[in-house]
């Protein structure tokens, strides 16, 4: 369990608003502080098996919290999980890169239209 100071440094470092307290991205940063917590926990105390429960419930919880924000704004889910040092999903980044390769590709497609728009109008001065 978290120490409400350390909560709340938490809450203001990854709050989306002025009175945000339970945000997605909030949810995610304290679970990923409590996962960090309780690992190191059963490091030391490798038969405490309840604990370990826990954290599988904790890590279920922020694994479905993480899929539901990429779901909602990518933007937002990418930002967090660099800033918190995850993984990421293979499936996800995949996604990410063919979304990448697609739009260098509508660029590449629409800077070589300009090229074409501005040879054909030097051709017709």
């Amino acid at each position: 369990m978290l120490d409400p100071k350390k909560k709340q440094r938490i809450i203001a470092k990854f709050k989306t608003h002025d009175n945000d307290t339970g945000s997605t991205e909030v949810q995610i940063a304290i679970l990923t502080e409590e996962i960090k917590e309780l690992t190191k926990h059963l490091q030391m105390h490798k038969q405490d098996h309840s604990s370990r429960r826990g954290l599988l419930k904790k890590l279920g919880e922020r694994k479905r919290l993480l899929r539901y924000l990429y779901s909602e704004n990518p933007e937002s889910y990418t930002r967090l999980v660099t800033e918190l040092k995850l993984k990421i999903s293979k499936k996800i980044q995949q996604r990410e890169e063919e979304i990448k390769k697609l739009l260098n590709d509508e660029e590449d497609a629409e800077n070589d239209m300009n090229e074409i728009i501005e040879t054909e109008e030097e051709i017709e001065e």
